[in-house]
């Protein structure tokens, strides 16, 4: 029997093309990027890669090897289809995230965009890429945010009222319920008039989600929440109020050692800072001008 991300599939490539869809190039995967960082030399593993759009990307970008993986063969056919008529130098396989078919230390970099959620078994996938991440490698994924993204069980709520200056118009709440239970919900999928597919999610608060990393001995080293581009406040109507409240979170993470390395740098770094800033307040001090301004240009 057919997944439902294997009857998903076609649908999924024809609104991803090799940009994204508008969710994914104009409010997640800018984010996603930027966290990312440069990636020439670099070897890539993209876990849950659908169609293969943002691993033809990072190839193209100058990694040494890319590798996409997805559970659904539907999908990678359709990944492999888009590879040979654009080389980009990608290997595409089917594959568990729970399970993945590589050696440890493999990778320097293991990429998750939008799938975790989806992955009954998070743990084992987040896990499985810290095995296969070398000590200097980063782990960085997107998921729905556990805050505000809760299925069914959170909604905008849209109320039209007078403002402080008597003016109509709408304010925009983000209702939230049940955020501590955690668990399997059904996701719809509209593709056609009459056609809806359904898929299985499941809802983790960012507690556990921190614990899964700890356990798989990665440690948090940034946090973002896409903020929407220009394109989606434009075309899509929860454009705008996205701009205040954040649907989506982008993580990275690393090895224990390696996060705590860049802690003791940061932390150098800012105890240098101070000492060059005692400087500069003896210079103040005696006359030249302090830099005060600064902080609310």
């Amino acid at each position: 029997m057919r997944s439902a991300w294997d009857r998903l599939a076609a649908w999924r490539d024809r609104r991803t093309g090799d940009q994204g869809d508008l969710w994914h190039r104009a409010l997640i995967d800018p984010s996603l990027r930027r966290v990312i960082g440069p990636v020439r030399g670099l070897r890539v593993l993209e876990v849950a890669c659908g169609n293969g759009y943002l691993a033809r990307r990072l190839a193209g970008q100058g990694a040494t090897e890319v590798v996409g993986l997805d559970r659904s063969e539907a999908s990678i056919r359709r990944a492999r289809a888009r590879e040979r008529s654009r080389p980009k130098g990608v290997r595409f396989e089917v594959g568990d995230a729970a399970r993945l078919p590589f050696p440890s230390g493999r990778f320097d970099l293991v990429v998750v965009n939008m799938g975790l959620m989806d992955i009954r078994d998070a743990r084992g996938a987040l896990a499985e890429a810290a095995r296969v991440l070398g000590p200097a490698g980063r782990l960085v994924f997107s998921i729905s945010h556990p805050c505000f993204d809760l299925d069914d069980r959170s909604l905008w709520s849209v109320e039209r009222g007078f403002g402080s200056d008597g003016i109509y118009r709408d304010v925009v709440w983000r209702k939230v319920r049940g955020y501590r239970e955690e668990r399997r919900t059904r996701v719809p999928w509209r593709t056609g008039p009459r056609t809806v597919v359904w898929t299985d999610s499941y809802h983790r608060t960012l507690a556990t989600y921190s614990r899964y990393l700890q356990e798989a001995g990665l440690a948090i080293l940034r946090l973002e929440e896409p903020a929407p581009r220009a394109e989606m406040l434009a075309k899509s109507p929860q454009g705008p109020y996205l701009r205040d409240i954040p649907l989506h979170l982008v993580v990275e993470a690393s090895p224990w050692r390696r996060a705590r390395r860049a802690s003791r740098t940061r932390a150098r770094n800012r105890t240098a800072g101070g000492r060059r800033s005692v400087g500069r307040g003896r210079s103040a001090d005696s006359g030249s001008g302090r830099p005060g301004s600064r902080r609310g240009s």
